[in-house]
């Protein structure tokens, strides 16, 4: 019996398997038989690992991942289309093949396939459901200690007062209250999570190795603050984007979550300005730089500012909000700049 166009990649990935992690996952690192690193989003950690030794199939086979923390699991197919966030099997397939340099499939071969993927949006949406509004919880007043003053009532946040956290597949377990952020996409579909853990005395984040961690289709997605309509002010974090909002409550915000996914973000239909808000490090400025080459390629007009601190969140607590709203006014279409002084 011919085995399946699935199958054949599944092995063909598992046979290059440390190859596969050190482009997928580069964040993480070998630690004996396996891969390790923080979740399948690529953050720093050591909840998913990734077994680089054992059969091409079957029992303890090469390739297969669990995530310690959320209890995702699959081979390297499920991988690739979790960390790259496709929503469609071909998607992942056609990836995989782009990767191991293997042609494409035909019609015929794709015509009758049947796929089961383990859906990372929907345990997303899951611990999502399972939060309750963010306002007189830990999360505001870890939001707040930061000098955060951006309305949350209506924001796309929510807490969560006893999450489960696991520093690595081998580590207990515990329950760490979060900062929950609703990552959706374009259509407003909620397509993701991004969890920050909360110290459970302190205003501050928790002292653990992975504070931020993202689950679903994350990447080409954000965390949405207002309604975009033909400009928005794009960031890194969700500090960051809260800090911008809170010198201009009234102008639609998004935060990339990270230096990759900014870069990557997906722009809305009828879009035609945009603000990018770069950290102030390598990672943010050369993702600044790449979002704005693609917004030009199709002819959305983007303006650029790089934090003067760490962050717009460092720069708020350090340089002070109206010098924050100074530096940003003569980037802003006058529309915009007019409708927000006016509130």
């Amino acid at each position: 019996m011919m085995e399946s166009p699935a199958r054949t990649l599944s092995r063909s990935l598992a046979e290059n398997v440390e190859a596969v992690c050190r482009h997928y996952l580069s964040n993480g690192r070998r630690c004996g038989n396996y891969w390790i690193v923080g979740d399948v989003n690529n953050n720093a950690g050591r909840s998913l690992y990734v077994r680089l030794k054992g059969p091409l199939s079957g029992k303890g086979a090469r390739g297969k991942w669990t995530d310690s923390a959320t209890s995702e699991h699959g081979d390297l197919l499920d991988l690739i289309r979790a960390r790259e966030g496709f929503a469609s099997f071909r998607d992942t397939l056609d990836e995989a093949r782009r990767f191991l340099r293997a042609p494409r499939e035909t019609p015929t071969e794709h015509h009758g396939r049947r796929a089961s993927e383990y859906d990372t949006s929907t345990f997303a949406r899951k611990i999502w459901a399972a939060c309750r509004p963010i306002v007189g919880t830990k999360a505001e007043a870890y939001l707040r200690a930061r000098k955060i003053t951006a309305d949350l009532s209506d924001a796309p946040l929510r807490y969560h007062p006893a999450l489960i956290y696991r520093e690595s597949r081998n580590s207990p377990s515990r329950k760490l209250p979060a900062l929950i952020a609703a990552v959706t996409d374009n259509k407003g579909e909620i397509r993701g999570i991004h969890r920050t853990f909360v110290d459970p005395d302190r205003n501050d984040k928790a002292n653990v190795a992975s504070q931020r961690r993202s689950l679903g289709a994350i990447l080409g997605n954000g965390v949405r603050f207002g309604v975009i309509d033909d400009f928005v002010i794009i960031g890194e974090g969700i500090e960051t984007v809260l800090s911008l909002k809170s010198a201009f409550p009234d102008i639609p915000m998004i935060a990339g979550l990270s230096a990759a996914h900014l870069a990557a973000w997906k722009f809305p239909a009828g879009l035609r300005r945009l603000l990018i808000a770069a950290d102030n490090d390598s990672a943010g400025r050369n993702a600044m730089r790449k979002l704005a080459e693609r917004a030009a390629a199709v002819g959305v007009e983007a303006g650029m500012i790089a934090s003067q601190g760490k962050d717009f969140n460092d720069e708020l607590r350090h340089i002070a909000l109206e010098r924050l709203r100074l530096r940003l006014v003569k980037l802003l279409p006058m529309s915009d700049f007019e409708e927000s002084r006016r509130s």
